[in-house]
C-alpha cells in the first residue's frame, strides 16, 4: 500500500477513535419520565446502535423533572442534553421559554404533523391514549364519554387528577374542546360524585378491584393488566380519545448536542418505533401497526388537541377544575 494512502487511512482511524473517546468522555445526559424498565430498555437499545455514546439518565415524573430542571438552571448546574417526558403541553411550555433547540429530524414526514412541533423543538415518539376502563362485572358497558355522566353511574367513577397527572391535564383540555362535552360534562361528573385524585395508577387499582368499577384510564395500563388476567376491559370511546405523545427534545444548552441528535434520530427511526411497539405502546410513526391487544390504528379516533392554545388557558382551567372538584 502506498505510504500516503496508508497515512491517510491511519489518520481517519485515529480521528474516529478520538471522536469516539470524546463522545464517551462526554456522556449524553437524559431526563425521562418513562417507567424504569422502559427507560432502561430504551437506553440499552440506543447504546447497542451507538456503542460510542455513553448515556447517563435520570428517571422521575414529568412535573418533578421540570422542577429539578429549573432548580438546576438557577444554580448553574449543567442541563440535561435531551428530555423524553410525558406530554406535549409540558414541552410547549419549555419551548415558549426558549429552553429547547430546533432540530429538523430526518424522517419526520413519516409522522403526523399533529404529533410534533412545527419548529422542530420536540417530536412525539408514541401515542398513549386515555379511554374508558370498566370492571368485567360492572352492570353497564360504557362506549362513549357521555355514558360516564349517566345518573346510574353516580359514585362509581374514578379518574386521574389533572392537577397531578400530565396525561390527565391533556385529557381535560381535549374533552373541554370536544363538541358536546366541555365544562358542562365535568359539572355533571362532579354532581354524580366522580372522584378525581392522584394519577392513573390509583384509577387502575380502583377499577381492577371493583372499588370503583368505571374509570378514565390510559390504554397500556388497562390492556397490560387485562393480558395478565385482571378483570378489566378497555374502550376507545366513539367520540375519540385524548393522547400524550411522550415527546423527545434537545435542550438549548446541551453539551453533547450531536449525541442528542442521534438519540432523537434513533427514537424516530424504524428500530426505535419497533421498540415502542414491543413495549406495548402505539408507535407515533404512521405506518407502524399497533401492538398486540390494541385495535387497528385506523379504528382509533383521536380528539383534537392544540398544545399552544391549551397552554394559554392552562392555569385558568386548573383553577376551575380544583374549585369544581374541591372536597371530592
Amino acid at each position: 500500500m502506498h505510504k500516503p494512502l496508508l497515512n491517510a487511512l491511519l489518520g481517519i482511524s485515529l480521528s474516529f477513535a478520538t471522536l469516539c473517546a470524546a463522545q464517551a468522555d462526554t456522556p449524553l445526559r437524559l431526563y425521562t419520565s418513562q417507567p424504569n424498565a422502559d427507560a432502561q430498555a430504551t437506553v440499552d437499545a440506543f447504546q447497542r446502535a451507538h456503542p460510542e455514546i455513553r448515556v447517563e439518565w435520570v428517571r422521575d415524573g414529568t412535573s418533578q423533572l421540570l422542577t429539578r430542571l429549573r432548580a438546576e438552571r438557577e444554580a448553574g448546574v449543567p442541563a440535561p442534553d435531551v428530555l423524553l417526558i410525558s406530554d406535549a403541553l409540558s414541552m410547549q411550555g419549555l419551548a415558549a421559554e426558549g429552553w429547547l433547540e430546533s432540530y429538523d429530524a430526518p424522517g419526520k414526514e413519516r409522522f403526523d404533523p399533529a404529533f410534533y412541533d412545527p419548529e422542530g423543538r420536540f417530536y412525539g415518539t408514541k401515542l398513549i391514549t386515555t379511554g374508558i376502563a370498566y370492571h368485567q362485572r360492572a352492570e353497564r358497558r360504557p362506549q362513549r364519554w357521555r355514558d360516564l355522566a349517566e345518573p346510574e353511574l353516580a359514585g362509581l367513577l374514578s379518574m386521574p387528577s389533572p392537577l397531578y397527572s400530565g396525561a390527565a391535564m391533556i385529557h381535560l383540555e381535549s374533552l373541554l374542546a370536544a363538541p358536546g362535552l366541555g365544562w358542562d360534562y365535568y359539572t355533571q361528573l362532579r354532581e354524580h360524585g366522580a372522584q378525581a385524585q392522584g394519577g392513573n395508577g390509583g384509577v387502575l387499582t380502583a377499577v381492577a378491584s371493583g372499588a370503583k368499577p368505571y374509570g378514565m384510564l390510559v390504554d397500556f395500563m388497562a390492556l397490560r393488566e387485562r393480558a395478565k388476567g385482571a378483570p378489566i376491559e378497555f374502550v376507545f370511546p366513539a367520540e375519540g380519545v385524548s393522547y400524550v405523545t411522550e415527546p423527545v427534545a434537545i435542550t438549548r444548552d446541551a453539551k453533547a448536542s450531536e449525541a442528542a441528535r442521534r438519540f432523537v434520530d434513533f427514537l424516530l427511526s424504524e428500530p426505535g418505533q419497533e421498540l415502542v411497539r414491543a413495549q406495548g405502546y402505539v408507535p407515533a410513526m404512521s405506518a407502524m401497526p399497533t401492538p398486540e391487544g390494541f385495535p387497528p390504528r385506523e379504528s382509533i379516533r383521536y380528539l383534537e388537541f392544540d398544545p399552544v392554545e391549551a397552554l394559554g388557558r392552562l392555569d385558568a382551567d386548573k383553577a376551575r377544575f380544583a374549585d369544581l372538584f374541591a372536597g371530592y
